[in-house]
């Protein structure tokens, strides 16, 4: 992919940052919802808990992550940290495909199990669930802002390789078609 030019990457950056701020707001209001659900007495205070958390798996979270994911990987790509020459670049690339994947197939299923539940009258049978994605969720969003912001670990054993320009290349090509001869 050829870099992207700076306009370009500076709104995509933007971009990418709001979307993922969005994704933590979103799960930090998860947690709160999910803790109301869990806490709460009432049975109405803890269905509307269980619908609103519906409503941000449904339409909001999902959205966020994979616009999070498609504008962290093009960012990526189009600049000089690469997808895979930099640790914690490529950490966070395979942390937000794992909380995405849990998001879709865990979190979601479970919200929608629990409006189910306590829409028939029934209670949680284990109200801490709901606790536990946004949970883990949260902590590895700041997890990712943290190495975001301190870049640790260096590069990986690609981005470690020498890089050869074409200039440089010819030149190899041209003495070790010399030596040969």
């Amino acid at each position: 992919m050829k870099p992207l030019k700076r306009p370009a990457r500076r709104a995509l950056l933007v971009v990418h940052v709001a979307a993922s701020a969005g994704w933590l707001g979103l799960t930090l209001g998860l947690l709160a919802l999910a803790l109301t659900a869990a806490t709460a007495e009432s049975t109405p205070m803890i269905e509307a808990a269980c619908r609103s958390m519906k409503v941000f798996t449904d339409w909001l979270v999902i959205p966020m992550a994979l616009l999070t994911l498609l504008s962290g990987l093009v960012l990526s790509l189009g600049t000089k940290w690469g997808l895979a020459r930099h640790r914690w670049v490529y950490t966070k690339f395979w942390l937000t495909l794992v909380t995405l994947t849990a998001s879709l197939f865990a979190l979601r299923p479970g919200v929608n199990d629990a409006v189910e539940t306590v829409s028939s009258g029934a209670s949680l049978a284990q109200p801490l669930d709901l606790v536990m994605g946004p949970a883990v969720s949260l902590a590895t969003y700041v997890f990712m802002t943290v190495i975001s912001v301190l870049k640790p670990w260096g590069l990986t054993r690609r981005g470690r390789r020498p890089r050869l320009s074409a200039t440089s290349r010819k030149a190899l090509d041209e003495r070790s078609l010399r030596q040969t001869a």
